[in-house]
């Protein structure tokens, strides 16, 4: 069965980043204008039907693959918030927390499957393991992002340039040092979520937040048209490998 993820290339790395800022945004607008509940219940529903027709193609679809990465991200972030606001749960108790269902994910997964490598996911179990991981790394990029920027107090910005710098590092280790490129691509894509998430809430925050004040709402329908062109130019290019050639 062909892979239904798809391929890791720059531009697949810039759409992921851009969600995570959507993301961010999104579940902080949806929380305010529809309260915490009915966002989170709308999120979830959402969520469900963006993975069952990710799981109902049989192989990787852009839009459908997209729209799924979307609302983890929309959802994942409501998880994360859900348990500091209402719980109460510290930011620093919660990433713990999230870090360890992660590793456990990470070890049944490898454990039954034999390997982490996101070109083996054809459907079926390995799937399953797949958006369970990318919705764990969501909740715990959520929470280290609010521990850095709010919690230690270190603001949306420091904390963006601060990710951004993280997120090289497999790179020059795979590079200098021949990092396994399951392990670097794991390590970038955790990173991928309060990297997106600390720029996104950076432009949506008020100025007495240390942000530029552009408002959640704007920056989310922003980082949504851009998705969209991107996505509809992944599909077109997707399109064109599949054209038989002359």
């Amino acid at each position: 069965m062909a892979s239904k993820v798809p391929r890791v290339t720059t531009v697949f790395w810039i759409v992921k980043i851009l969600t995570t800022g959507m993301g961010e945004t999104t579940s902080d607008y949806l929380a305010r204008v529809l309260g915490p509940v009915p966002a989170v219940g709308a999120a979830g529903l959402l969520l469900a039907a963006a993975l069952i027709a990710q799981a109902r193609t049989r192989r990787y679809v852009p839009a459908v693959y997209w729209s799924a990465v979307v609302m983890v991200s929309v959802f994942g972030t409501m998880a994360a918030d859900v348990a500091h606001v209402a719980l109460g749960v510290p930011y620093a108790l919660s990433a713990v927390a999230f870090a360890a269902v992660l590793a456990l994910v990470f070890a049944v997964w490898r454990r039954t499957e034999g390997t982490l490598a996101v070109d083996t996911v054809a459907g079926g179990r390995r799937e399953v393991f797949y958006w369970t991981v990318v919705m764990a790394t969501f909740a715990l990029g959520t929470a280290v992002g609010d521990l850095t920027a709010g919690t230690l107090g270190w603001g949306y910005l420091p904390s963006g340039l601060l990710f951004a710098a993280l997120i090289a590092l497999p790179a020059l280790a795979h590079r200098w040092f021949a990092l396994a490129p399951v392990l670097g691509f794991w390590w970038a894509y955790v990173l991928t979520r309060p990297l997106g998430a600390s720029f996104a809430d950076w432009a949506g925050v008020g100025a007495e937040r240390g942000g530029l004040g552009l408002g959640t709402g704007p920056v989310s329908l922003v980082l949504a048209v851009v998705i969209v062109v991107a996505v509809l130019w992944l599909t077109a290019a997707d399109r064109r490998a599949a054209q038989p050639r002359p």
